[in-house]
């Protein structure tokens, strides 16, 4: 073991345990525990330098950056967009991005044992699980729809170019020029409806499975379980290609855009500001909406990927290249998307506005009817899908990541060994259940996933809660401290600002904005069913019922009166320091501060039930006194006794400010004067630490009743 002042392996300070023999031979149950320990397989951390700014690179930057972003900038005031944009980016998206990636660095855990910094607020993780569960479900359906388009493109003459194919109608046409197209229907929109997905008349008929999008659906989750398997030094590798890929191919096709005819208009209407729209609430709306879903935000995969970076690693400086990497990202394929949106208004005579289409219309229709009009069609469709393939792949298997990693470190001694096993069975479930997009009806199964089970109101509600306990309950100038200890300076105060006031106001406005214009879910004129929208609603309220859920759960569980029970859950804890490598691989050193007044304190720090000691965390390592490593010196000058048995648990040091100094030795300490607490359980990193009895008093001198006695105990 390292000593005080040395390096660890990964950079991180190992503090040295004074271990003291207190017997021949050590305790069975502890040299038990500590095989247990020995048998977890160790955390991985990130392999290479630059690994988890890619990793976040291309999580954020996904699908809503090429088919969203632009599509809302010139529906909403071209340029002017770009205020309500860059204010709630600065107000609340980097501030959130931030907080999540510097909380999954300092705890070394993944989104679910994380809360053990604000216990009652654990919920806040289970919600963020359940909901990328549901969205590992349906995001990956359009990577399956984009992989049958690039197999489809892979022929001299395009699918959908022509029609003289078995799915096409006698309405079909191929010459967008004609001006009425109210009876006919586009080659386009035939593939997509009767070719690929044979589309039914509604929800309730949901025909039968299209045997190719199943293939295609498989072959993506295939690609996504071996982007992970390995854990993060392996998908540290994959995303140098997955991360970097769409750029190439965003440049490529921004280049051939640029050259066609009308491109220039396509791209004024892209930037050309009309601020009369910054009036209208919608505008405003579409903004805070679209930083919250392109940035990933309340899902635990961001804290997941932090978890992973070393102590001292510059999360501060990584959070705002990746927030500035992901806007840049969004203008600039505002830039090849509307030049493909001016050429096609050249080609079909239409407005520019009538043209530009968001989500799957812009990917699979709009863009593929662009397509059709170039020299060499095919060789620009393998290009344009191959980007969003790269794109969708990344944020995928990033959101899974997250969610494994919730689940494995929350349960090592199960899941850890059999990390590969684990992912395999997720990833089989999650294909399953995704079948039900992917029948003749499941386009409607999909909207209805993307409407209820991750929408906005889901993540807002999330993202709400996540960050007032983080600021309010856990602290926001104890975080503060714990950043300062990763990166060796503290950010500027407009973080704070942000985390305590701007944040939270802003998500909550937009959250209730979202409720209040919440409308039933419609797909062209097919209005949703009202037992279908039942179902919706079942999947949000999954997620966001565990949030006021838990704390119920808490508040039943703990002893003591309603008002003891409240105070434990509002007290926040006391972390001294974060762990390497998670709960499961080191020795725990916790400090648990007992303040003892009256005899009815000890009513609420040992009458309690497991939960009650919620305000206690173990999240490090405290580092040993180097000067006076095997005593601790009390307030008043008495040194108060402290002992390590041979596993690394370190009994209480009482100290009390009594006038006369009271020093007990370091090999033999005075019972009277030393109160020994179990360790904490290390089975489950988020489970709450047994209650320890407050020390006795009169241990290290007497206590004025007036005056309140103060005990640590380091576990």
């Amino acid at each position: 073991m390292a000593t005080n002042g040395t390096k660890a392996s990964d950079g991180q300070v190992a503090t040295e345990l004074n271990e003291v023999s207190t017997s021949d031979k050590p305790n069975t149950a502890e040299a038990k525990d500590e095989k247990t320990k020995k048998d977890i397989p160790d955390r991985e951390t990130w392999g290479g330098k630059f690994d988890f700014l890619l990793s976040c690179v291309g999580y954020a930057i996904g699908l809503g950056n090429v088919w969203r972003f632009p599509y809302l900038c010139g529906k909403n005031g071209g340029g002017a967009f770009l205020i309500p944009y860059f204010l709630t980016l600065i107000f609340a998206g980097v501030p959130l991005f931030f907080l999540e990636c510097a909380l999954g660095q300092y705890t070394s855990i993944g989104g679910l044992g994380v809360w053990k910094l604000a216990p009652m607020f654990k919920g806040v993780g289970l919600a963020a699980a359940v909901l990328s569960f549901w969205l590992n479900i349906y995001y990956i359906v359009i990577i399956s729809w984009a992989l049958y388009y690039l197999y489809n493109s892979f022929t001299s003459d395009l699918p959908w170019k022509t029609c003289n194919n078995p799915w096409n109608t006698e309405n079909c046409y191929t010459n967008y020029s004609i001006a009425d197209t109210t009876n006919l229907t586009s080659a386009v929109v035939e593939f997509w409806e009767r070719n690929m997905h044979q589309l039914t008349d509604g929800l309730e008929k949901p025909g039968q499975i299209r045997v190719p999008l199943a293939i295609t659906l498989a072959i993506a989750w295939v690609l996504v379980y071996f982007c992970i398997w390995k854990g993060v030094s392996w998908t540290g590798k994959v995303v140098y290609f997955s991360a970097t890929y769409p750029y190439f191919m965003l440049f490529i096709l921004f280049i051939r855009g640029v050259t066609l005819p009308g491109a220039t208009d396509g791209m004024l209407f892209y930037i050309t500001p009309n601020f009369e729209k910054l009036k209208q609430s919608e505008v405003w709306l579409d903004a805070a909406t679209q930083i919250f879903f392109s940035y990933g935000l309340g899902l635990g995969s961001l804290i997941a990927l932090g978890s992973y970076n070393t102590f001292h690693n510059n999360v501060y400086r990584d959070s705002i290249i990746v927030c500035c990497i992901n806007s840049f990202t969004s203008m600039f394929a505002g830039f090849v998307i509307f030049s493909i949106v001016g050429f096609m208004a050249h080609i079909t005579k239409r407005p520019i506005a009538d043209v530009a289409a968001s989500g799957p219309g812009l990917a699979f229709l709009a863009y593929p009817e662009a397509v059709t009009q170039l020299p060499i069609s095919p060789l620009w469709a393998i290009l344009f899908f191959s980007m969003l393939i790269m794109l969708g792949i990344d944020s995928q298997f990033c959101t899974v990541e997250g969610f494994i990693t919730a689940l494995v470190d929350e349960f090592p001694r199960v899941l850890r060994k059999r990390r590969e096993i684990f992912i395999a069975c997720v990833c089989v479930v999650s294909y399953v259940i995704g079948l039900s997009n992917i029948t003749q009806g499941g386009l409607y199964v999909f909207k209805l996933f993307d409407y209820y089970s991750a929408s906005g109101m889901c993540l807002l509600f999330l993202v709400f809660f996540e960050c007032i306990s983080i600021s309010w309950l856990y602290g926001v100038n104890k975080f503060y401290d714990n950043i300062e200890e990763m990166i060796g300076y503290k950010p500027c105060l407009w973080w704070k600002l942000c985390w305590v006031f701007f944040t939270p106001l802003i998500v909550a406005g937009v959250f209730l904005f979202s409720a209040v214009q919440m409308v039933p879910l419609t797909m062209g004129d097919y209005v949703f069913p009202g037992w279908g929208q039942g179902v919706g609603w079942l999947m949000a309220l999954s997620s966001m019922i565990l949030i006021p859920g838990y704390m119920g759960y808490m508040f039943l569980n703990l002893k003591g009166t309603y008002k003891e029970r409240i105070r434990i859950m509002l007290q926040p804890p006391a972390v001294k320091r974060s762990q390497v490598n998670g709960p499961e691989q080191q020795p725990t050193d916790v400090t648990v501060t007992v303040t003892t007044t009256t005899s009815s304190t000890a009513i609420t720090a040992s009458g309690a039930a497991p939960t009650t000691a919620a305000p206690t965390t173990t999240t490090g390592d405290t580092p040993a006194n180097p000067a006076s490593p095997a005593q601790a010196t009390s307030p008043t000058g008495g040194a108060a006794a402290t002992a390590t048995s041979p596993t690394g648990t370190t009994a209480a040091a009482a100290t009390a400010a009594s006038p006369p100094p009271a020093t007990a030795a370091v090999a033999s300490p005075p019972p009277a004067a030393t109160t020994t607490t179990s360790p904490t359980n290390p089975s489950n990193p988020t489970s709450p630490t047994n209650p320890t009895s407050p020390p006795n008093p009169t241990a290290a001198g007497p206590t004025s009743p007036t005056s309140p006695g103060t005990g640590e105990a380091n576990l």
